[in-house]
């Protein structure tokens, strides 16, 4: 998300009831796995992260989206205004590879990657940018309404979140919008939809100022699993730390990376059952 800080640092407590609120009888009535929406086909899923591994991340990084490159490289988009990038990162060491400064005007967003080229939002200026997706290097422009915030491709449409309960599809080539869905639980919107990542035909999202993830059927718009992405950090970690924000599929080894802003840490993941 942009320019807003969540609140004090390390404070979860406000998170904690936005959960609540965006996802409605699911949390505030303790509704057991396996609960079913009125309607629905299949049960909510309720999972957990299980860490598979730790690694270093910039500290200073206000973390806005994060894709797999290749193998032990990641790509990371970064945010705030006058500090927003794109990054070639090492796993391993955190270590900066390589770095595209964004125009200080602009406030870097959600990032994925369509063939050869890397699109990058950006939060309020309504323009994205583009990247050679091997050199970093500038290749063009996007334009879309509103804000941006998340952004993920699943092989054919490009689908973006604004912080609002819907996820837009676009037209990799022109970006024109084709489809919206509203996205659900229990029939209630379910808003904040934040960093996204395209998985196996489901569309993974972070809620803005939790540390819960959802799982989304991206042809109905309702949300088939809720994730439990709570205490990755130590306390003493989330003193200097903001919110979760980041999320990577690496289809090679079948696991997640995620992260947030200002987080000293990416954590390789698996969802699990609870």
């Amino acid at each position: 998300m942009g320019g807003k800080w969540s609140w004090p640092l390390g404070d979860l407590r406000i998170a904690s009831l936005a959960l609540a609120l965006a996802l409605g009888p699911l949390v505030a009535s303790g509704a057991e796995p396996g609960s079913r929406d009125p309607g629905a086909s299949a049960p909510v899923e309720r999972l957990k992260v299980q860490v598979l591994a730790e690694y270093p991340h910039d500290p200073t990084a206000f973390t806005q989206g994060l894709l797999v490159d290749r193998e032990g490289i990641l790509l990371e988009s970064t945010g705030l205004r006058g500090a927003s990038t794109l990054r070639r990162v090492e796993l391993a060491t955190g270590k900066i590879l390589q770095e595209e400064k964004v125009d200080p005007r602009l406030f870097g967003e959600g990032l994925a990657r369509v063939g050869e080229h890397l699109y990058q939002l950006t939060w309020e200026a309504e323009v994205g940018l583009l990247y050679r997706a091997d050199t970093l290097a500038p290749a063009g422009q996007f334009h879309y309404p509103g804000e941006g915030w998340g952004l993920c491709f699943d092989g054919d449409r490009l689908v973006k979140s604004s912080g609002s309960s819907y996820l837009t599809f676009h037209d990799p080539k022109t970006f024109r919008e084709t489809r919206r869905v509203s996205v659900t639980f229990d029939g209630r919107p379910v808003a904040s939809l934040n960093e996204l990542e395209c998985v196996g035909g489901a569309v993974y999202a972070n809620l803005w100022g939790t540390e819960n993830l959802v799982r989304i059927d991206p042809t109905s718009g309702r949300v088939t699993a809720v994730i439990d992405a709570g205490g990755l950090l130590t306390p003493r970690e989330r003193l200097t730390a903001d919110v979760l924000n980041g999320i990577a599929y690496d289809p090679t080894n079948d696991l997640f990376y995620l992260t947030g802003k200002l987080w000293p840490k990416v954590f390789a993941v698996a969802f699990v059952a609870q």
